[in-house]
């Protein structure tokens, strides 16, 4: 993929020295120079700054899926995390979508490598695959179907797809574990303990019926009878934006503001959880602050960019932000226009940099639990 621009300067320190104005010019050259074959796509955590310049907005599973819809797209630049551009390279590169292209692969960057994420870190898919191993030992795994959160590596959406699982976003969770309990007796559920938890337990699941796996335990820390008596086996996972939100961070605002409406996140913990008058999906955030009266009054237990944006969004409506404590996601926030610049460039020069793709293999078993989601939707 090339393009008539200014060759990349070349390292990335240098476009650091660039004013955002200069950066944002150069950006915008290349996204018009290439056109249609070029999407960028910005979750909604990202910065405003590198929103200005996404062709498509929304979480991470949507911009997959817009994405791969495209017939036009030649490359896709993921200004998000880590596992976001995987999903986006398994999507776009499907096998169907390689045969209408004659095998031309969609190219998919991320501008940081860096970008991670620190929930889906902490499931690595050796310690799924040992954990599997030990509850084989004191219950049948037959029976147990793992399902994995979107928010997760490529290589634990395959680890669902070949022992039976599921993927799941935070909008279908009960959907899933719907579609689960129908076919085992028990759920492994990965890596966000918390969206676990707040499913089921709207499901009628007790908490003594969910151990928490801890991957640095013998038996993740749990008796045999625990785990023979489970029903969700949630593992010690959490993402570390929506663990700062507490409970007395709700009792402060209704106690300031009676009037106040809480809106979190069901990674949020479940004292938090219980507590707000709404929790959903970051789309159904959108859509209640949208759709919310002139007047009204929100705290929002989620991701302070994206709150800072409704709240700019939405002026006649009273929004906070639910914690005194600043809490972004700090991995998003490692892409900024001159990591974006500096991929574009190079990317419209034909030498693309932080190119992600996943093997064959692995996005095989990944899209049949991708698969089993979208069937039981």
């Amino acid at each position: 993929m090339s393009a008539s621009l200014v060759a990349p300067i070349g390292d990335l320190a240098d476009y650091r020295c660039l004013d955002n104005r200069v950066l944002s010019q150069r950006i915008e050259a290349v996204r018009q120079s290439l056109g249609n074959r070029l999407l960028i796509l910005g979750h909604h955590y990202q910065q405003d700054e590198v929103i200005a310049h996404s062709d498509l907005r929304g979480d991470s599973y949507q911009l997959s899926q817009m994405a791969a819809s495209s017939r036009d797209c030649q490359a896709i630049v993921f200004c998000g995390v880590h596992f976001m551009a995987e999903t986006a390279d398994m999507l776009a590169n499907r096998p169907e979508r390689l045969a209408e292209r004659d095998g031309k692969r969609v190219t998919v960057v991320l501008p940081d490598l860096a970008a991670g994420c620190s929930m889906a870190d902490m499931a690595a898919i050796e310690q799924v695959e040992t954990a599997w191993e030990d509850l084989g030992e004191v219950i049948d795994t037959q029976d147990v179907t793992p399902v994995t959160y979107i928010n997760s590596a490529a290589s634990l959406k395959a680890f669902c797809g070949r022992h039976g699982g599921i993927v799941c976003t935070s909008s279908n969770s009960r959907t899933v574990l719907e579609w689960a309990f129908q076919r085992t007796e028990r759920v492994l559920f990965f890596p966000d303990q918390h969206l676990g938890r707040n499913t089921a337990l709207q499901m009628g699941v007790t908490n003594d019926q969910m151990p928490v796996w801890n991957p640095y335990e013998e038996l993740g820390g749990n008796s045999e009878e625990a785990l023979r008596r489970s029903k969700v086996l949630l593992w010690q996972g959490h993402c570390s934006v929506h663990q700062m939100f507490r409970a007395e961070h709700v009792q402060q605002f209704r106690n300031r503001i009676p009037e106040i409406r809480i809106l979190v996140h069901p990674e949020c913990m479940q004292e938090v959880n219980d507590l707000a008058d709404v929790s959903g999906s970051t789309g159904k955030i959108i859509q209640t602050i949208q759709a919310a009266p002139a007047g009204s009054k929100w705290a929002i237990g989620t991701e302070l960019h994206l709150v800072n944006r409704l709240k700019h969004e939405h002026p006649d409506k009273e929004i906070h932000f639910l914690s005194p404590v600043v809490c972004m996601c700090a991995t998003m926030f490692r892409i900024d226009l001159a990591h974006l610049c500096w991929s574009l460039e190079h990317l419209a020069a034909g030498d693309p940099v932080n190119v992600i793709r996943v093997d064959d293999e692995t996005t095989r078993w990944s899209l049949i639990a991708l698969e089993r989601m979208l069937n039981c939707a």
